[in-house]
């Protein structure tokens, strides 16, 4: 158990500013550009970026930066990365350990991490503490703290930060924003949202086969902070989305992007209870399919509408809430990757993921609607690499006057903290009640000593003599320290902890 960090099971406000002033000093060497221009690097000038994970997404995100020099790429599995980003960048230096990277490579100006959620954090402080800029995948974090220590980081130390939730960037949300403040529809007291994801394997058991690792993947960095385990094809490549300490399964996998209308239209900020079912949750992956439930205290009311309390339900893995009345029978509801839908005192709105497609329901409102006049900057091709380029532009932007990036951190990471509780919501449900939540301490109220988790650990079904037999087995545990670990990880020995 970590010394300072709990008292009763609950982190105190006190050791999270300790954690964090203490992870801000650890560490500190800026490169020469930064001490002599104070964060500015001129606008026709090249920045020096280097990709963490460049497989998949940041393969994507680093594509979407080539106006910039890529200098270095850092992945754990040189045969993925082999096949894009090696490729593209075949004059970058190639790493496989991200701590080796900033101690040799001295002409670094920003970083994009795109590896599994468990190992966004350590590399995206480490990082912001030599003062480069961050772009990191979303969801910004694997727990709550983290996402809080890297608030606090960037602010600490001034860089241009992003998280990789592009329709943070497009017209959608902005025009949902606009139309919500200007009381189109009234009051909002509900939102559904929901996803077609997971469509990765979850509900799963850990593998009893261990295997050897691919030659190319260096499995010891692969786990990096997590508890070590032996090597199974299951988790990698894409797949560790749905194992607990990989992921965070369908909500934290989509969330930041379905929810990010809801958080920033809303003036959201801490929930004041949670709660969540599911199919069946076990000790190693996310569920098949789940409903989370948030509750939100009244907000500061805007000039043209109020900002009451409000509830926002989370559905995914094939679930979905009840279809409204004013879709006529063929309509579609929201899109393929899932959607929102705004339920105000005047009116609904509709959009599908990524804040996509904004309708007012009936659809057929939209014929005669006279849009607000547009108040929010709009950012160019936000899905086709403007989310990108806009934090190009904030890195080149002297810290002084900056103008943050659209998902800077001090937005993405209270975004991705409502995503995460939502997470615990999921493994906390054998506790059966509606969850309290001190958003500032990072702590649940109404969670004791006494409680204990029953999660699943064992699920057997076999036919014997054309009987069906069914073996389940349980582990039982203290509430308090499960909640303690998933706030707040211990990482594995060898590593520095945040």
């Amino acid at each position: 158990m970590k010394e300072n960090k709990v008292q009763s099971g609950e982190m105190t406000r006190r050791s999270f500013l300790s954690s964090a002033a203490t992870a801000a000093a650890a560490f500190t060497i800026l490169p020469s550009h930064v001490i002599a221009g104070l964060g500015h690097t001129p606008p026709g000038s090249r920045l020096n970026i280097a990709g963490i994970g460049v497989g998949g997404m940041g393969y994507r995100n680093l594509k979407n930066m080539e106006s910039e020099n890529i200098v270095a790429l850092c992945d754990v599995d040189w045969d993925y990365a082999g096949k894009s980003a090696f490729k593209a960048w075949g004059r970058a230096k190639q790493y496989k350990d991200y701590r080796v990277m900033f101690d040799q490579q001295k002409d670094i100006d920003a970083v994009v991490i795109a590896t599994p959620d468990h190992s966004h954090a350590l590399p995206a402080v480490m990082a912001m503490r030599r003062g480069y800029h961050v772009f990191v995948q979303k969801p910004l974090a694997h727990t709550i703290y983290e996402s809080r220590i890297l608030t606090e980081t960037a602010r600490t130390f001034r860089v241009a930060t992003q998280m990789g939730n592009q329709g943070n960037s497009d017209d959608g949300i902005r025009m949902i924003c606009e139309w919500i403040w200007a009381g189109t529809i009234g009051e909002v007291t509900h939102v559904d949202a929901w996803t077609n994801r997971p469509v990765w394997p979850q509900g799963l058991e850990r593998p009893e086969r261990n295997q050897r690792p691919p030659k190319d993947l260096d499995w010891d960095l692969f786990i990096g902070t997590a508890p070590y385990r032996p090597y199974n094809e299951i988790y990698t490549p894409w797949n560790w989305r749905g194992w607990w300490d990989f992921g965070t399964g369908a909500l934290g996998d989509m969330a930041c992007h379905i929810l990010d209308p809801v958080f920033m239209a809303l003036k959201l900020e801490h929930p004041s209870e949670v709660m969540a079912s599911s199919t069946t949750v076990n000790t190693e992956s996310a569920p098949n399919a789940e409903i989370i439930r948030y509750s939100f205290p009244r907000r500061d009311n805007l000039p043209k509408v109020a900002m009451p309390e409000v509830t926002v339900h989370w559905y995914d893995g094939g679930l979905m809430p009840q279809r409204p009345d004013e879709l006529l029978p063929g309509e579609a509801m929201g899109d393929a990757d899932g959607g929102v839908i705004f339920h105000g005192t005047r009116g609904k709105i509709m959009c599908g993921a990524y804040a996509r497609n904004p309708q007012l329901l009936p659809t057929s409102e939209m014929e005669h609607f006279n849009q607000p006049v547009p108040s929010i900057r709009r950012i160019a091709g936000a899905m086709t690499g403007g989310h990108e380029q806009d934090w190009i532009r904030a890195c080149k932007e002297n810290r002084e006057t900056r103008l943050e990036a659209s998902s800077h951190f001090g937005y993405a990471g209270p975004l991705t903290e409502f995503v995460l509780l939502g997470v615990l919501a999921v493994r906390l449900q054998s506790l059966n009640r509606k969850l309290a939540w001190d958003g500032r301490k990072m702590q649940f109220t109404n969670v004791n000593m006494n409680d204990q988790l029953k999660t699943l650990s064992r699920d057997r079904f076999e036919i014997i003599n054309g009987d069906p037999k069914f073996s389940k087995e349980y582990v039982t545990s203290s509430a308090l320290t499960a909640i303690e670990e998933w706030i707040r990880h211990n990482y594995r020995e060898g590593w520095e902890q945040l």
